[in-house]
């Protein structure tokens, strides 16, 4: 049956991940009425919010982009940072949307930010657990009885997937204050506020995807449980 959920969630992940790239190469070759950059409209934005101690940089991959609080910079990948299109300033404010959520401790991004290292040791643990399952299942209970082994795995579940579900908060919130910013400011028209939208709309799907997926195998060691102790 596990088997059968990560098909399943792995085809609609890549089906999703196919659209958005499609989408972001759509718009991609659309140029900005504007003309502005990637790397300006983020600069702008973080000015118009009073942010001043976060840095905008370029780094390597396609759709790598991403806000890191930890040394307060916005890392653009090289098509965002240097593109003058809708694609690149929807990608570029959303990541400053993170920012500004930052800057003004969304309660949503401290919950989530909170809940990394429980987040990263949940992962280590269930990589161990299924390498012992995988190499050396028989002897598995000669360590672990099967049930405690469930709950271990159930427990490490409930964090990730509590994790996946706080994320999309974070991720709507921080899409709605970019669309909401480049709207205001005049950075795009009503069409390229329309490929904007649409472009972070199959972005929020990714993180849809692997909420659902999380919750799904939750759900199934759960039943797992109570099943074993029929």
């Amino acid at each position: 049956m596990i088997i059968v959920i990560m098909i399943v969630f792995g085809i609609l992940s890549f089906a999703v991940s196919s659209r958005l790239k499609s989408k972001f190469k759509k718009y991609s070759q659309i140029p900005l009425g504007r003309n502005l950059s990637g790397a300006e409209i983020a600069k702008l934005m973080l000015a118009d919010h009073g942010i001043q101690d976060v840095d905008v940089t370029c780094v390597d991959g396609q759709l790598t982009d991403h806000y890191n609080p930890a040394n307060r910079t916005v890392n653009l990948s090289k098509e965002v940072y240097h593109g003058r299109n809708a694609a690149a300033a929807a990608v570029a404010s959303h990541e400053c949307g993170h920012a500004v959520q930052h800057a003004t401790a969304y309660s949503m991004l401290e919950f989530r930010s909170a809940m990394v290292p429980m987040q990263n040791a949940s992962a280590k643990i269930l990589n161990i657990i299924f390498m012992m399952m995988l190499f050396g299942g028989f002897m598995l209970p000669q360590f672990i009885p099967w049930n405690m082994a469930l709950l271990i795995i159930i427990g490490a579940y409930g964090v990730m997937t509590l994790f996946s579900f706080v994320t999309l908060p974070v991720e709507f919130d921080a899409s709605k204050r970019a669309l909401a910013w480049i709207d205001e400011r005049g950075i795009v028209n009503s069409q390229e506020h329309g490929m904007a939208k649409d472009a972070l709309k199959w972005a929020a799907m990714t993180y849809v995807v692997v909420a659902l997926g999380s919750l799904v195998t939750l759900l199934y060691y759960v039943s797992l449980f109570f099943g074993s102790r029929d």
